[in-house]
């Protein structure tokens, strides 16, 4: 017989927030969402108790040995203050979604779009950094580009949003914004280092808009 003791997940973000008594159940409302934020929890009510809470009073609260984590923050060094940082954010409930960037050196917001109805976040980060590199390249500025989206990052190297979003009445102009800044990738050259911004190590992101 299985000494095992019962789990209980709490999910902040993802297809549908709640406490949930099996990972199974959690599972469905992580796996394939955009920036899930979940946590495992030994008893209900300490599950149910940070459900009521912020997820990063929860989330990475369980230090890693000084040796681990030191030797990560030397394999990724510290965030280059001469930078654009960018996020979006998007809205589970109404299906809105908006961006931002802002300059990290001074935490200085340099744009705010949206919100856009019908989005997502991938779309959202996606065109956020576009939007950093068109003002940049405006600009003749060549700073470094932060995300900490992976898979908004890899659609800018590739010069296409790999969305499998469908194209709706309330959401014409962001297919709209989609192949504008889709175009402005393959008819321009740019320097500017797209980066992965290293929560982990460095925190959360500072265009974050802190609503998780």
């Amino acid at each position: 017989m299985s000494s095992k003791k019962p789990k209980f997940y709490v999910v902040w973000q993802g297809r549908k927030p709640g406490v949930y008594d099996s990972w199974d159940e959690a599972k469905v409302q992580t796996d394939g969402f955009a920036k899930p934020l979940f946590k495992s929890f030994d008893t209900k009510a300490a599950a149910l108790k940070a459900f009521k809470d912020k997820p990063h009073l929860h989330i990475g609260q369980t230090p890693k040995p000084a040796g681990q984590q030191g030797k990560l923050a030397g394999l990724v060094g510290s965030p280059i203050q001469d930078s654009l940082v960018v996020d979006a954010a998007w809205n589970t409930a109404t299906g809105d979604m908006e961006y931002q960037g802002i300059y990290l050196g001074t935490k200085q917001r340099l744009f705010l779009k949206g919100p856009y109805a019908d989005g997502t976040n991938n779309i959202g980060e996606f065109l956020a950094i576009v939007h950093a590199l068109a003002l940049l390249h405006q600009k003749g500025s060549n700073i470094p580009v932060y995300s900490d989206s992976r898979t908004a990052i890899g659609w800018v190297k590739k010069k296409k949003a790999n969305t499998k979003l469908e194209e709706t009445a309330r959401n014409t102009e962001l297919f709209d914004l989609l192949d504008r800044a889709e175009t402005w990738l393959q008819t321009h050259k740019f320097a500017n280092p797209v980066l992965k911004w290293e929560t982990t190590v460095w925190g959360e992101n500072p265009a974050d808009f802190g609503r998780k």
